[in-house]
């Protein structure tokens, strides 16, 4: 089956269109996912009994693949349809990666061969190795939409478009300040966008000052608060941060070099504090600006040599791991990694408070 454009997939949506199996791949999940949000709304009538008839399995969790195609072939109850969800695909340039696997391709090739005509079926992939028989086998009988990165022009649009459907406006040098602030996530940029046009609800204009008084740069947010959050002793806290901070949008590989940046001068910190150099003589070494001397200062004396060097060891191991796609590649798998590290740290905290 020929891949639809995004605009093909809405165009067939509206003509009231809805495939019997889709595959929605590609790197800008946000619009990914509102595509699958579409489809099933479009899947459903208004009378339809949604909660009885829309079912998600994650494929991160071994039999789900065989558990989602049980579920599709059931009927619908009280319903023109049933959707079936199956998110976290992976189909890597090796099997290693993969939790779509080619054991089970003989069952997964019977579904699409003869698809239940009363079920859409939605696979989210994370990844689609274009060379794998597996993949070919899903482009061969499923529609395939792949999200890329917009282009910055791509961008200006969306968020014009965005705007408009939050019933504000904007010009082209706010928008430009937005991104600046803001980033390319769509994710974060519509958060960003909904929060601007309350705040603009009397004049209907997002401004650059309003940008700029209500939006926070990611950068600076990213530098420091996760590292303050964890060295704070309060797991619930830096968890809370984490979240936040990869929602907003924040790479997960470039958000582990800044902890490791970070951590790397808590350690020359301990080191010189430890041979008896002075505060003057570390926060000019380090070039800390007074306002983050205490904190930063407290949170060296805090940490133990030793767990520093044991949360360099997991950082060396996290950053092996996203670069070797372990638990899976593409945006979602180093996310993933960066928790399993967070998590890693925090027990040694919570052992720690038990002692």
């Amino acid at each position: 089956m020929p891949n639809l454009t995004k605009e093909e997939l809405w165009r067939q949506l509206k003509q009231g269109f809805v495939a019997p199996v889709y595959v929605l791949c590609g790197e800008e999940t946000y619009l990914r996912d509102s595509a699958a949000a579409q489809i099933i709304r479009h899947a459903f009538n208004e009378n339809d009994l949604r909660d009885f008839n829309e079912s998600e399995f994650s494929l991160n969790v071994r039999g789900n693949i065989e558990t989602a195609i049980a579920a599709a072939e059931q009927l619908p109850i009280m319903s023109g349809r049933r959707v079936v969800k199956i998110t976290d695909v992976r189909i890597g340039a090796t099997a290693l990666r993969d939790t779509l696997r080619e054991e089970r391709e003989d069952q997964i090739a019977a579904y699409l061969d003869n698809p239940a005509t009363s079920t859409v079926m939605i696979f989210i992939a994370d990844e689609l190795n274009g060379n794998r028989k597996i993949t070919r086998l899903l482009k061969k009988h499923a529609a395939i939409v792949e999200f890329q990165r917009l282009t910055d022009a791509d961008l200006m649009r969306w968020i014009r478009k965005s705007v408009d459907e939050a019933d504000s406006e904007i010009d082209d040098l706010s928008i430009r300040r937005l991104i600046d602030l803001v980033g390319t996530d769509l994710r974060r940029l519509s958060n960003e966008i909904q929060k601007l046009s309350a705040a603009a609800l009397t004049s209907r204009r997002i401004t650059r000052e309003l940008i700029e008084e209500l939006s926070t740069n990611s950068s600076q947010l990213d530098n420091w608060a996760l590292t303050a959050a964890i060295v704070s002793g309060r797991p619930s806290r830096a968890l809370a941060v984490l979240k936040k901070v990869l929602d907003d949008g924040a790479e997960p590989v470039a958000l582990l070099g800044l902890l490791s940046y970070n951590f790397r001068r808590l350690l020359i910190a301990k080191e010189m504090m430890s041979r008896g150099d002075d505060r003057h003589a570390v926060a000019q070494r380090l070039r800390l600006r007074y306002s983050d001397q205490e904190s930063f200062l407290a949170a060296a004396r805090r940490y133990e040599r030793i767990k520093l060097i044991r949360i360099f060891d997991l950082l060396n191991q996290t950053d092996v791991a996203m670069k070797t796609s372990i638990g899976g590649g593409a945006a979602q798998g180093t996310r993933m990694q960066l928790e399993i590290f967070l998590c890693q740290v925090l027990a040694g905290e919570l052992d720690r408070r038990r002692i």
